[in-house]
């Protein structure tokens, strides 16, 4: 089979929750641990970091990642969805899996995996785990797919765990309250191995501090550090959000360091100036062009849109557009709600199955009062902008991970 073929048949014969959503999410580690059984436990061959959160693991992540790098670690990243290429999700040093070993894979271990039926994101993990350790990675830093408890890769032992903060998300597989989605995400907290908690909130925090008292899991809370031993370090992601990422890393480094690794001032300020550079991260508040300025962001829930929106709303410029897609298993009123009423909308659809049709979007938005039309695809709506802006205009695109998948895929 060739690369494309593989992937097609990855996509359709695995089920695939970035293309089918709920179907595809499968409760429980059973299939995972015979994976791992049968690649012979391969994170148990290197170093490993474990991020979860509802927003912000992905910058979290590729950061860390970057630091680990400039280090001198070899450093596998492991992280989802991909916005262009499925290569993205599974790195070593910045640079994605190759094409012949996602080839071989599949075809070596199809006669394994088919009878188990596993989804595609348990064979992902098994891939990348098999990857890392084929390459003798010193360190990998490892995203949850979904949740924690019971996403699959909460098989590793890692150094140490963070989550990043918790909103409302797949509350349909994680739970209808912050508290239930916490106590999902709290799962990765493991015995005596320390865990980093970005921010919290009045129903949350119970949540995380009981759990690592009936672990015995030291604690620490990113919202209570005040130290700054960085000063004016220059974060190349720029979103307003990254604020409080900034501060969950800067909670997490030292507890690296007394984990053995040997990270220093210079390392720590090369990594977060150059994480775009040295990780491949894509679309977080990520400039395309200028004149008119494009821009686009993967935030795609209420909690992520809230800084998106702050960020808008402080753009100078004569005019902004907002080009905007949803999948509809979002809250989508929560969203609409917070963006802002004087910007020109283009609504649209994302080309996957779960994507909310554009003229839905369209019909909910103007009941919220936002102004504009719906275009059929991201390349319509885009075009659209485009016509209608001036140099000193402003085009955001977002909503959904897969509207800012389809941009970057008309870009390349």
């Amino acid at each position: 089979m060739t690369y494309q073929k593989t992937l097609d048949y990855l996509y359709n014969s695995v089920p695939m929750f970035q293309r089918i959503g709920g179907a595809a999410y499968k409760e429980g580690l059973d299939n995972t641990q015979t994976l791992d059984e049968h690649f012979g436990h391969p994170h148990r061959q290197f170093r490993t970091i474990h991020v979860a959160g509802t927003n912000g693991k992905g910058s979290v992540s590729h950061t860390l990642a970057a630091v680990l790098q400039s280090a001198g670690y070899k450093t596998g990243l492991y992280t989802s969805p991909h916005l262009v290429d499925f290569r993205e999700r599974i790195r070593i040093n910045g640079k994605p899996i190759s094409q012949e070993y996602v080839m071989d894979f599949v075809e070596r271990e199809r006669g394994f995996f088919e009878p188990l039926r596993p989804s595609f994101f348990e064979l992902a993990t098994a891939m990348a785990f098999r990857y890392f350790a084929d390459e003798q990675v010193d360190v990998a830093v490892i995203e949850v797919g979904l949740g924690g408890r019971l996403d699959c890769t909460n098989i590793i032992s890692p150094d140490l765990c963070i989550i990043t903060n918790i909103s409302f998300d797949h509350v349909q597989f994680l739970g209808d309250t912050l508290a239930k989605i916490a106590s999902e995400k709290a799962g990765i907290i493991k015995p005596g191995i320390p865990v980093v908690i970005g921010e919290t909130t009045p129903e949350t925090k119970p949540v995380f501090m009981a759990k690592a008292e009936e672990v015995k899991a030291p604690i620490f809370l990113a919202e209570e550090n005040d130290r700054e031993d960085y000063p004016g370090v220059d974060f190349e992601l720029k979103g307003i959000y990254q604020e409080k990422n900034k501060r969950t890393l800067f909670t997490a480094l030292p507890l690296l360091k007394e984990a053995g690794y040997h990270i220093d001032e210079e390392t720590v300020r090369e990594g977060f100036a150059h994480v775009v550079e040295l990780t491949g991260l894509m679309g977080r508040w990520q400039k395309l062009q200028d004149n008119p300025t494009l821009v686009c962001d993967t935030g795609h829930n209420v909690g992520g849109i809230q800084y998106v929106a702050q960020q808008l709303m402080q753009q100078k410029c004569r005019q902004l557009h907002i080009i905007i897609g949803m999948v509809n298993d979002k809250d989508i009123s929560g969203v609409l709600s917070l963006l802002p009423r004087e910007a020109k909308y283009y609504f649209t659809q994302a080309s996957v199955n779960r994507a909310l049709p554009a003229d839905k979007l369209y019909e909910l938005a103007t009941e919220a009062g936002l102004h504009g039309k719906a275009y059929p695809d991201v390349k319509s709506a885009l075009d659209a902008a485009m016509k209608e802006s001036l140099p000193e205009d402003f085009i955001f695109v977002g909503g959904s991970n897969f509207i800012v998948a389809d941009l970057l895929n008309i870009e390349h």
